[in-house]
């Protein structure tokens, strides 16, 4: 296979740039504008088989309006008249808040209001009424608009930040222009043809907003990473062979090998996904999918035939200096750093094992008091519309007034229920019930704490005890979200595991090696995680990320970092593994096999660690703090996998596996 695309790449390398540059216009003009058609809904976060979910779609369509808050204006007497007065006008508006809600100091008055069921064009109604609405103006419509017009500007600010930024750093790396270009044009390749495909896919399912950060992010970076493996090996090969079909059929049937493995790794751990129902993290899923397949095309067609017509062009553009630097460099040998450092490390095996393991744990120790938030306006920047509202509803109303529970009873009278509820703790009011049907009520309870309060999250179990009644709203779906990731999360990672263990065992043909490499993954992982909780959750560097702590960590975050970092993690352990794996081929023995390897691969795995936490870690910047979460967090499990564990443990633990590390077969020991 990867000679024959060595030798379609040298017959008609032009018709393939030609076609790249065709599939590259089309995509643009299609895919430029899926921010706009993407969903920000609640829904999104929300597990369509749980009860809360259920409920609500119950209530919906019985009562002919969506329950809750969809817009909630704060704000004077006078200003919360003429916004009520206003909403009344709105067709698409069904509930105008009957009752008064007035602040306790009599200062301000809440005013809430709930769509008809099943209207079109909610986001623009709630934008338009953010913007024309007297007094502070939010609620769920107002803050999913925002969210997906915020994820927008910050997905085009990363990018501009992020494309100067690598290529700097790339000429750095590749050590000349031409070879700095390839990567850019790579993920600039694969992420335009990304979003026209995932447009197309959001006609047939909804797409979450959130899952464009990720793309850029992570076809930018795998793009880089594929662009960087492949680059060095022609190298390489330019030295043995020279410009020409040999040094390309080289190249693909080595580095080639590993990126086709690599992009089938990351793939799968997206894929793993899958497994859990809510509609954001199918997304990141779908969007991983498809981007980590197509980077691996890209990098192994429109690569190839760059290096067929550039030849040994492809260092042109650089000072003598850099010239003579990639010269070394595609020539290691025994005597490089990494090869020096390698023996170094293998002469200590066990305390630096020991060490390095410390320090993974230890890290990961603050993950023990991880506490879990869900997602709602306060994620957005303070300066956005439903923000400010929820803040000003945090200020000067008691906790719950926007949060109420929805109970859906199925009675003939639900004076017995409402009596058994009443008495419940936790209770603000409880307003008189509104008929749906003739053995179906919609009751309202007002909690006293927050929506995520360990009373409301208390009261609605308790409530789910009473019989003949389902519970919706905010503390219900969150208890409904935090079961269903917990519920699926084993098969998940049981499926990436027994993914992950089958691929490196074809690239390894050893069953240790796998083994150890999960075991990595994890230590790693939980070293970012722990990181996480005291950046994100303890509030430390706010000041520097521009950002203001919800105190918890984003409920998703876990089951998304660990199947995005846990492949990225395998990613870059495929790259170090096969190039240890061949020179062991080669007759090698266990250290001098692991030494060689890490020589011709640390620069590169080094540098394509760093290439990619600045290509994600430049959602660092953006207004929404799960986006900045994420963007973090992948960056610290890559960075964390390339250094401590790459670097010391992989080595030290292969010196103190010998030839064990090749069982079961151990021939060449």
């Amino acid at each position: 296979m990867f000679r024959a695309l060595a030798d379609l790449a040298t017959r008609r390398p032009r018709t393939i740039l030609a076609v790249a540059v065709a599939l590259a216009v089309v995509a643009a003009v299609f895919g430029t504008s899926a921010a706009r058609h993407l969903s920000s809904s609640d829904n999104d976060f929300q597990d369509p088989s749980s009860e809360s979910f259920r409920t609500l779609q119950q209530l919906s369509s019985s009562a002919g309006i969506v329950p809750g808050p969809s817009i909630l204006v704060v704000g004077t007497p006078a200003q919360a008249a003429a916004a009520a007065a206003q909403l009344r006008r709105e067709s698409s508006i069904a509930v105008v808040q009957p009752r008064a809600a007035v602040s306790p100091d009599g200062r301000f008055v809440l005013v809430t209001a709930s769509f008809h069921a099943g209207t079109g064009e909610h986001p623009a109604i709630a934008k338009r009424l953010a913007a024309t609405l007297p007094g502070e103006v939010g609620g769920t419509a107002v803050a999913n608009e925002e969210v997906r017009a915020q994820s927008e500007r910050d997905l085009f600010r990363a990018e501009l930040i992020a494309f100067p930024l690598l290529f700097l750093l790339a000429l750095w790396v590749f050590r000349g222009v031409v070879a700095a270009v390839l990567p850019l044009l790579a993920g600039g390749l694969s992420i335009v043809i990304t979003l026209a495909l995932i447009r197309a896919v959001n006609e047939v399912r909804p797409i979450s907003v959130f899952a464009l950060n990720l793309i850029t992010g992570a076809g930018l970076g795998l793009a880089i990473d594929y662009s960087l493996l492949l680059v060095s090996r022609y190298r390489e090969e330019l030295v043995r062979h020279g410009p020409g079909a040999e040094a390309l059929r080289a190249t693909l049937q080595t580095a080639g090998r590993t990126v086709a493995f690599s992009a089938v790794t990351v793939a799968a751990a997206f894929g793993s996904l899958l497994v859990f129902p809510l509609g954001f993290l199918r997304s990141m899923a779908i969007g991983g999918l498809i981007i980590a397949p197509l980077a691996g095309l890209v990098a192994l067609t429109v690569l190839p035939a760059l290096f067929a017509l550039l030849g040994e062009r492809v260092n042109a553009l650089a000072p003598a200096r850099w010239q003579h630097a990639a010269e070394r460099a595609a020539r290691p040998d025994q005597h490089g750093g990494w090869y020096r450092f390698a023996h170094w490390v293998m002469r200590h095996p066990v305390p630096i094992a020991a060490g390095s393991a410390t320090v993974l744990i230890a890290l990961g120790l603050p993950f023990l008091n991880v506490r879990f938030i869900g997602v709602d306006a306060s994620v957005l920047p303070p300066s956005a519309h439903a923000r400010a509202a929820e803040d000003a509803l945090r200020r000067h109303f008691p906790p719950g007034a926007d949060s109420p529970i929805h109970i859906a009873a199925r009675v003939a009278d639900p004076a017995a229920t409402l009596a058994v509820i009443r008495r419940l703790p936790g209770i603000a009011a409880v307003p008189p019930p509104r008929r749906l049907g003739a053995h179906l009520w919609d009751i309202e309870v007002v909690p006293r704490g927050s929506a995520m309060s360990s009373s409301a999250k208390t009261l609605v179990r308790s409530i789910r005890r009473v019989p003949n009644v389902a519970v919706a709203g905010r503390t219900a779906w969150y208890l409904d979200t935090a079961a269903s990731l917990v519920r699926h999360l084993p098969v998940a990672l049981g499926l990436l595991a027994l993914v992950t263990f089958a691929l490196l065992f074809a690239v390894t043909r050893s069953l240790v090696l796998p083994l150890k490499a999960l075991l990595m993954n994890v230590l790693g992982l939980s070293a970012a995680f722990g990181l996480l909780v005291l950046i994100f959750q303890d509030g430390r560097l706010e000041g520097l990320l521009n950002y203001h702590s919800q105190g918890a960590l984003e409920l998703t975050q876990p089951a998304l970092l660990f199947a995005i970092a846990f492949g990225l993690a395998t990613d870059y352990g495929v790259f170090l593994l096969s190039r240890i794996k061949e020179a062991h081929d080669d007759g090698l023995e266990n250290r001098e096999a692991v030494a060689l390897g890490l020589e011709r691969t640390g620069r590169v795995v080094t540098s394509a660690a760093l290439l990619f936490c600045v290509a994600v870690g430049a959602f660092a910047t953006s207004s929404i703090v799960i986006v900045k979460e994420v963007g973090i967090g992948i960056a610290l499990a890559v960075a964390i996998d390339a250094t401590l564990v790459r670097a010391l443990l992989v080595p030290s633990l292969m010196a103190l596996l010998g030839d064990w590390n090749w069982w079961p077969d151990r021939r060449r020991g």
